[in-house]
C-alpha cells in the first residue's frame, strides 16, 4: 500500500477526466491502489465499462463523488448562485441525482459520497430541509454525506453541523478550497472541524490579493499551505481516514501527481 504514515494514498478519478487509460498509468508509475471515484460517467453517462475496469484493476476505492451540471466555476460569485443543492430550477433533478448515487455508492460498499452542498448558510431552512432529506436517505443506505469544505468558514460549518446533528452528515476536507475561497486558515479550520473528517483531499492553493476572487491551484507543496503542518495536524487530531490527490487544474497532471505521492511519502513526524 502506497501511504503516508498510515494513511492510504490516493488519486481523484476526475483529476484524469474519469479516463481510466490514464487512471491505470498514473496507478502502475506510482505504485498506488486507492482511488476516490465520480459516480457521473455511470449516473450521467451510462458508462457501463467504467465499473467494469475499476473493479478489473482491483483499485479499492476510498469514497464516491458526484457533481451537479448546473454548477458555474467561472467566479466565486456564479458558483455562490449556482452550487450544490440551493438552486430550486435544479433541485429535483439534484435529488434524484443525489439519492441514485446513494444507492450505488452502498451497491460498492463504499461508506462515503462526497459533493459541493453549495453555500451554507444557517438561516436558509429550505437548504437545511434538503440536506437533512438526504442525509436521511443515506442514514437507511448505511452512507455518510461528506461535505466538501471551502465555502463558508469552517465556524459555520462547524455551527451548521452541531446544529443539524445528523449521524450521515461529515466532512470532506480540502485544504486548498479554503485558499482559493479566500476565507480561512486550512490549518486552524482542520482543528475547528476536527470531530467530521473522515476523508481528506490532498490540494494546494496560492490565496488571491483581491477578496472574493478565486485564488489559483498550483501542484502539492508549491502553494500557501503549509504542507509540513497541515500533515502534522493531520496525526495530531487522530485522523484515521484516507489522502486522496486532487488536481483540477495544469495542463501536465501524471507528473504533479506522482510527486505529490512522492512528498507525501516522505513525511515524517
Amino acid at each position: 500500500m502506497v501511504s503516508c504514515q498510515n494513511w492510504p494514498i490516493g488519486v481523484c478519478s476526475w483529476s484524469l477526466r474519469n479516463d481510466t487509460e490514464v487512471l491505470k498509468k498514473i496507478m502502475n508509475v506510482s505504485g498506488m491502489m486507492h482511488l476516490h471515484l465520480s459516480l457521473d460517467p455511470v449516473l450521467v453517462e451510462n458508462n457501463t465499462n467504467y465499473l467494469k475496469t475499476i473493479e478489473k484493476n482491483q483499485w479499492e476505492l476510498t469514497a464516491s463523488m458526484i457533481s451537479f451540471p448546473q454548477e458555474d466555476y467561472s467566479s466565486i460569485e456564479s458558483i455562490k448562485n449556482t452550487g450544490g443543492i440551493i438552486p430550486d430550477k435544479h433541485w429535483e433533478s439534484n435529488k434524484k441525482k443525489i439519492l441514485s448515487a446513494i444507492v450505488l455508492t452502498n451497491n460498492l460498499g463504499l461508506k462515503f459520497l462526497t459533493f459541493h452542498l453549495g453555500f451554507i448558510d444557517r438561516a436558509n431552512l429550505k437548504l437545511r430541509d434538503r440536506i437533512k432529506l438526504v442525509a436521511d436517505s443515506a442514514l437507511q443506505k448505511k452512507v455518510m454525506i461528506l461535505m466538501e469544505t471551502g465555502q463558508e468558514s469552517a465556524e459555520t460549518l462547524r455551527e451548521f453541523l452541531e446544529e443539524l446533528s445528523h449521524p450521515a452528515l461529515a466532512v470532506n476536507f480540502d485544504p486548498a478550497n479554503m485558499i482559493l475561497y479566500g476565507l480561512d486558515d486550512p490549518i486552524e479550520s482542520l482543528i475547528k472541524l476536527s470531530p467530521w473528517v473522515k476523508h481528506v483531499h490532498i490540494k494546494d492553493a496560492i490565496k488571491s490579493n483581491v477578496k472574493g476572487q478565486w485564488g489559483k491551484e498550483v501542484p502539492w507543496s508549491e502553494g500557501d499551505l503549509n504542507n509540513y503542518e497541515f500533515l502534522k495536524t493531520l496525526k495530531l487530531i487522530g485522523f484515521k481516514g484516507s489522502l486522496a490527490i486532487e488536481r483540477e487544474a495544469g495542463s501536465n497532471r501524471l507528473n504533479d501527481i506522482q510527486k505529490a505521492v512522492k512528498s507525501l511519502q516522505q513525511f515524517s513526524n
